[in-house]
């Protein structure tokens, strides 16, 4: 992958721009906002999705493949972060003298001119952002937005607003989220990851720590979570509201519903709220009070604040159902931490009721996995009935010698709860030969897991009907 160089100054203008990996969910945000302020936009990526469709009905121009020729006439380059050094529309700009900007350097210029909300955190930091966005646009702020996932009930992952506000998901994967003028800082939680950046906890810490002492306005952290604690007790004259089950919390969260639809209720400033959420999971209604804390925080109205964030329908690859065959209902989710896994399976577990959950997990990154095997396997075998183990979705990794989805596979304790099937077919085939009547099927990871889908509702629909 392509290292981001954070320290160059941004240009005065960016001219005509070209995105390469245009298709993905981040990078199409972004390029359909520049398209909104009146920006031309080219593009490339590997294959056609419903983002490159979309982009090019909006008038950008997108070519299937990469190719120097494809940089064209542009005066920048924007790149993702899974971005390899020998792309050849990258190796182009880079001989032509052209500025070539990381997606979030491209981003921070476009946005560093409004009053920013920037959402942060190793989990729930899509779905968080997708919640207040809903509630500012029920409560007719028009703000614009860049978030990690489409928004079910938007139908896109960005948009220009002509609102103040700007709301964006900061990626703190490569500290890029360092980069913005941040008005108001949500941290849903610290739990150490991407340590194969930043080389230890300590320093994934720290940079949380830059990021929230950047923001001018407050900090919103969860009081649950202990590495928030730990940013917020290393801040000076930052106004600080936290959130969480914790009684001493700003905003106190109690009383949670797993049992179907999540409900909860929240107390703030002495007056309780209580609200019922379209998207499952204890993890939810967290997501939510940390969301309300952000609103109120800002000054808006705490009852339609919460009514707002009810109105959250969740986003894509976010305990998504893609079909039911035989009764059996297959989901995807984006989970690729433990502790995201053990969300999203609880999650689950509200819905299935007396069924069983049949897990299938793609490790995403040759380093997470080396590190976090055993977290993985213990997460599994606690929370899901049976796990089927994909190989390593290495995204902008090289390989590790030994590392494969085996070494999930095999810190299991009990075996016959596991496979490890690097075939997708074989994968699809055996979940689908365990699953019965009442069963959720579900896919985990934030590499391409998603395509097994049609796959395992294929070979559900070839199992014949007892």
């Amino acid at each position: 992958m392509i290292t981001p160089d954070l320290s160059q100054p941004l240009p005065a203008e960016l001219g005509a721009l070209h995105f390469v990996g245009i298709g993905g969910s981040g990078m199409s945000g972004i390029a359909r906002l520049f398209l909104a302020s009146g920006y031309t936009v080219t593009g490339s990526d590997r294959s056609e999705n419903h983002n490159t469709e979309a982009l090019r009905e909006l008038g950008a121009t997108i070519a299937i493949g990469h190719d120097a020729a494809n940089l064209g006439a542009a005066d920048t380059l924007v790149y993702t972060g899974a971005l390899w050094p020998d792309n050849p529309e990258y190796l182009a700009a880079v001989a032509k003298g052209i500025p070539v900007l990381h997606r979030s350097q491209a981003l921070a210029w476009l946005i560093n001119r409004r009053r920013l909300v920037a959402v942060a955190g190793a989990h729930g930091k899509t779905t968080s952002t997708g919640m207040i966005i809903t509630a500012l646009l029920a409560m007719n702020q028009e703000p614009s937005f860049v978030n990690g996932g489409v928004i079910e009930t938007l139908g896109v992952s960005a948009a220009h607003g002509d609102g103040e506000l700007f709301v964006v998901e900061a990626d703190e994967s490569d500290g890029t989220f360092l980069l913005y003028q941040t008005a108001v800082a949500l941290i849903t939680n610290v739990d150490a990851d991407h340590l194969d950046h930043y080389g230890s906890r300590a320093a994934f810490t720290a940079a949380f720590v830059e990021f929230a002492q950047k923001s001018s306005e407050l900090v919103v952290a969860s009081s649950d979570d202990p590495g928030a604690l730990e940013v917020t007790g290393a801040l000076t004259g930052k106004r600080i509201l936290t959130f969480g089950e914790d009684a001493g919390a700003d905003v106190h969260v109690f009383d949670i519903v797993t049992d179907g639809p999540v409900a909860f209720t929240v107390s703030w400033l002495g007056s309780e709220y209580s609200a019922q959420l379209r998207v499952p999971g204890r993890h939810n209604a967290l997501n939510a009070a940390g969301a309300f804390a952000v609103l109120v925080g800002m000054g808006f109205d705490p009852a339609a604040s919460l009514a707002g964030i009810a109105g959250f329908g969740g986003t894509e690859r976010r305990f998504e159902l893609h079909g039911t065959v035989r009764g059996v209902s297959v989901y995807d989710d984006y989970a690729h931490h433990p502790t995201e896994v053990a969300a999203a399976l609880a999650a689950a577990r509200t819905v299935v009721g007396s069924g069983r959950i049949i897990a299938v997990h793609q490790p995403h990154l040759y380093s997470r996995t080396q590190l976090m095997a055993g977290d993985f396997a213990r997460t599994y075998e606690e929370l899901a009935d049976h796990t089927v183990v994909l190989d390593v979705y290495g995204a902008r990794e090289d390989p590790i010698p030994g590392v494969t989805g085996a070494l999930v596979s095999d810190r299991f304790r009990d075996p016959s709860r596991v496979d490890y099937l690097p075939d997708w077919q074989e994968a699809a085939d055996r979940a689908a030969s365990i699953a019965r009547d009442g069963d959720i099927i579900m896919t985990l990871s934030c590499g391409d897991v998603y395509r097994i889908v049609p796959q395992v509702l294929a070979s559900l629909s070839a199992i014949p009907a007892e």
